[in-house]
């Protein structure tokens, strides 16, 4: 099952920053990197899906319910842009969706009937390694 949802863009806020790492030149000019936040409660995303954020074990989610992703792959900050909204759009997807509930099923007579002859069988066995005597 899954949560439907649309993400509205103009609640993504994208600010650009440098990048870290190895750059050559370019490394102290230009600012490629990007920051994407995204308010979960603030959001106008469904409640369920908002609880189910919120309640995710990721480091990306913080304290206060903002989604941070920071994008430095690419060299373009057009292409990083992109990559932090893919990045987005695939943690609530996986979020939205729901995993069907697992209900036990009960063993069959003729399972129960199959295990007790085999516990049987193991028991004469066993049985017949004690000492031999005369």
């Amino acid at each position: 099952m899954r949560i439907p949802f649309t993400l509205d863009p103009t609640e993504v806020e994208i600010s650009a920053i440098r990048a870290q790492g190895a750059g050559g030149q370019n490394v102290n000019k230009v600012s490629s990197a990007v920051h994407l936040r995204f308010d979960v409660p603030a959001s106008s995303l469904p409640e369920e899906l908002k609880a189910r954020l919120l309640a995710l074990a990721d480091s990306r989610v913080s304290s206060d319910g903002v989604i941070i992703i920071k994008a430095q792959q690419h060299r373009s900050q057009d292409q990083n842009r992109a990559d932090a909204k893919e990045r987005l759009q695939e943690l609530l997807e996986s979020a939205a969706d729901v995993p069907r509930i697992r209900r036990p099923t009960k063993p069959t007579r003729a399972s129960r009937e199959r295990r007790l002859e085999g516990k049987a069988v193991r028991s004469v066995v066993k049985a017949s390694r004690g000492k031999v005597q005369d």
